[in-house]
């Protein structure tokens, strides 16, 4: 009987603690309406199905802490599995398990308006990442807070990369992997991490890129002018003397040209490329690159400069896109002249006529036997 009465004492106490635990589990779920099932059933119970939460469904007191722009270090996310190895994200609804990554840099790029610009590798490569190095933790933190990914967040911009790179060479050494982002796009596009990838490489360590938007290929692939040779001048100084000079030595580089620049200098800084670079040369304003206020304005040089000086500053930045400069048609004495002078550079007579054929617009067989009886003169 006592046996009886012991066992029956037990079973009511298991009983107890399993409606308890059900219980939480029950208040702690946090399952959102439209939840969606993954496959299987619980083991705890045949009756309950298991449902993946919404990045929007995380509980509050997983939420990013905020980070202290000063420090060197940065606080670090909180993790969940990721933590003991088994990192994740949060893709559709869907928990994602992201394979662990050898110690390397990983250069990841990243949206550049639209979240859904971003590829699945490097969902997995920042999911799985020990470190991510970005310009401001406080627009990072929007994409990974978006797929659910807890990774540790560093600053690294050109105000403290002298005072991080030791940190993060350290930790590759410590056998951590680190992703490095921009706020927007393709890192090393106008940011300082072609340092960083500099002293990693130094190091012997791997630099893995990891490919994805650029706001100077969406830009230029509707643009609309020539693509088989472009340069890339990033932005453009802020004085007005620098950047002068900086237009005056692009003027006569072949191909289109590639500039980012921000919305409330559009004015003066297209007022410049006209008056250096020519009035007529063609020119392409993006804007807003793949957000709902997507621009594509279209114009000369005097055109655009003259829309932008007399309208109010545009958001978001933008990208100038400037055709290749008009040909100049040369005379005899003046390509005579160009012909000698590469000679005497030790240019080949094949190269020479095809660099002066790109440059003037003479064709390359006219300019290749002028260079060759100039050479035998020679």
């Amino acid at each position: 009987m006592a046996k009886r009465q012991n066992c029956d004492h037990f079973v009511a106490n298991l009983t107890e603690k399993f409606t308890n635990s059900y219980s939480l589990f029950r208040a702690t779920s946090h399952l959102p309406k439209t939840g969606q099932i993954l496959s299987g059933r619980s083991n705890a119970s045949s009756q309950h199905p298991i449902i993946m939460t919404k990045p929007s469904d995380l509980p509050t007191d997983q939420a990013s802490p905020e980070l202290d722009e000063n420090s060197h270090q940065d606080a670090p996310l909180e993790k969940s599995e990721a933590a003991l190895g088994e990192a994740e994200y949060i893709l559709l609804g869907n928990k994602m398990k992201a394979p662990k990554l050898p110690a390397a840099l990983y250069v990841t790029a990243t949206p550049i308006g639209n979240l859904k610009d971003i590829t699945i590798r490097a969902l997995e490569t920042l999911a799985a990442c020990d470190i991510i190095a970005c310009e401001d933790t406080r627009v990072s933190r929007k994409l990974l807070s978006h797929y659910g990914i807890r990774s540790h967040l560093v600053t690294y911009h050109e105000h403290n990369a002298d005072k991080q790179r030791p940190y993060l060479l350290n930790a590759l050494n410590e056998g951590k992997a680190i992703a490095l982002i921009s706020d927007a796009g393709t890192p090393l596009l106008s940011d300082p991490g072609y340092k960083l990838v500099e002293d990693v490489l130094s190091e012997g360590f791997e630099i893995t890129p990891i490919p994805g938007a650029s706001a100077l290929l969406a830009a230029l692939v509707p643009a609309g002018l020539p693509t088989d040779q472009i340069h890339f001048a990033g932005f453009l100084p802020q004085k007005a003397g620098a950047r002068v000079t900086k237009l005056v030595s692009l003027k006569d580089i072949p191909g289109t040209l590639v500039f980012y620049e921000s919305p409330r200098r559009l004015g003066p800084v297209l007022s410049a490329m006209a008056e250096h670079l020519g009035v007529e040369r063609k020119a392409v304003i993006a804007r807003e690159l793949t957000k709902k206020f997507e621009e594509f304005r279209r114009g000369n040089l005097a055109e655009l400069a003259e829309h932008y000086a007399n309208s109010d500053a545009p958001k978001g930045e933008a990208v100038i896109l400037l055709g290749p400069a008009a040909k100049k048609e040369l005379d005899e004495n003046d390509l005579d002249q160009l012909i000698r002078q590469g000679l005497a550079e030790g240019l080949h007579v094949k190269q020479l006529s095809a660099d002066l054929a790109l440059k003037t617009g003479r064709k390359k067989n006219e300019i290749y036997k002028l260079a060759q009886t100039i050479k035998d003169q020679i």
